[in-house]
């Protein structure tokens, strides 16, 4: 029969984004790696076959994003117990706040078999500054679901804190481990040649002070302040001729982002580049990232940027203060404050080489702790202790 493991999230391209490190560590534990998601629900762009050719079992079922569609979430729950069944899934990893929950409620629906259950949490809906209802009922949502947790998997120190209050499963753990994993053999700085090239090629002049953000077109991911941040300098008479912003992503607010330039007639500064395969080649030819999401678990935009040399400015919350330092490797604000993103802007935007050259090197150094390499060691020790209880069982 051999040892089975469904990894269990609500976006068909989640697992290639994110997850195919663990993949590899589980191949190599002698795991057959099983994926289950809503396929049609395309957040990440991926290659099926890619995926299929290193070893994955792809299965498609109606998980929705938001916990409120009842109705596909029952049904995927329902959909999940038969591929339980049919392929004799010992161990469940789940990822996303739905997939977080039915994951769970599988691992207690087979209580007496004691189907195993990781539960890595990119970020908690409750932390410190959130709404009421945040703070009152997905608290409750985790604390209910934790006693079915074999393993709890958070990536920033706040959620580590509110982690360790819970109670998991009897003999269950939690772990912080640094993200999901910094590839730096592809988030490193272009050489100047290839730097220059994919400027000339994207039309941004040497004397341009080019800006990139990178994520979905969202709420949260909070574009809209920079967009804000570049009107509110020109109507104090700065300069705009020579700024530059590239948005690079797409999502349910890209009509809204697309009227918001028209209207106020940001046209000839900002370009929206959709969804990017090869992100790093924009993002390296940057001279500064601009990452002002209202909340984030960790955020790996941000660390990437800093790993290709590009000083980040962030706005303040649980995930960027794992590796935001004010004025080292970019500057900090609050994610609403328009005036505090212009005076970012404007320091950053007037630094000396000799300065620009000190802050490369810092924000690279920021980020050497949260290569793959520290992620998959701790993710081994989560499978390894997992895979004992099996044994033991």
């Amino acid at each position: 029969m051999g040892k089975n493991i469904l990894i269990l999230a609500t976006t068909g391209g989640f697992l290639y984004k994110f997850e195919m490190e663990n993949v590899a560590i589980l191949q190599s534990m002698g795991y057959r790696v099983h994926y289950a998601s809503n396929t049609y629900d395309m957040h990440y762009l991926f290659d099926e076959k890619e995926v299929t050719e290193k070893g994955v079992r792809l299965h498609h079922v109606d998980i929705a994003r938001s916990p409120y569609m009842l109705k596909n979430n029952w049904k995927a729950f329902q959909q999940l117990i038969e591929i339980v069944d049919k392929y004799h899934i010992q161990v469940i990893h789940c990822h996303t706040p739905v997939g977080g929950v039915l994951g769970r409620l599988i691992g207690r629906y087979y209580k007496k078999r004691k189907l195993r259950v990781i539960y890595t949490a990119h970020g908690f809906h409750f932390f410190k500054g959130a709404p009421l209802i945040n703070n009152s009922v997905y608290f409750a949502v985790e604390k209910l679901l934790a006693p079915y947790t074999d393993a709890l998997v958070v990536i920033n120190e706040e959620d580590y804190q509110n982690a360790k209050k819970m109670r998991l499963k009897r003999g269950g753990q939690v772990y912080k481990i640094p993200g999901v994993g910094l590839d730096t053999e592809k988030f490193k700085p272009l050489s100047s040649e290839e730097r220059e090239r994919k400027r000339r090629e994207l039309g941004i002049g040497k004397e341009d002070f080019f800006l990139v953000s990178v994520g979905e077109l969202n709420e949260n991911k909070n574009q809209e302040v920079i967009l804000k941040a570049l009107l509110r300098m020109r109507h104090r008479k700065k300069n705009l001729e020579h700024i530059r912003y590239g948005i690079c992503g797409d999502g349910f607010f890209a009509n809204r982002i697309r009227e918001d330039i028209r209207r106020w007639c940001l046209q000839d500064t900002v370009t929206m580049y959709g969804y990017c395969r090869n992100v790093w080649e924009i993002l390296g030819c940057a001279d500064i990232s601009v990452f002002p999401s209202r909340r984030e678990g960790l955020g790996m935009a941000g660390l990437e940027s800093l790993a290709m040399g590009v000083p980040v400015l962030a706005s303040d919350n649980r995930g960027t203060r794992e590796y935001m330092r004010q004025g080292e490797n970019g500057w900090v604000c609050s994610w609403n404050d328009v005036s505090g993103f212009c005076e970012g802007l404007e320091r950053l935007k007037t630094r000396t080489q000799a300065e620009k050259k000190r802050m490369k090197q810092n924000c690279i150094d920021s980020v050497e702790s949260f290569q793959c390499k520290y992620t998959n060691t701790i993710m081994r020790d989560v499978y390894d202790d997992i895979d004992r209880k099996l044994s033991k069982r």
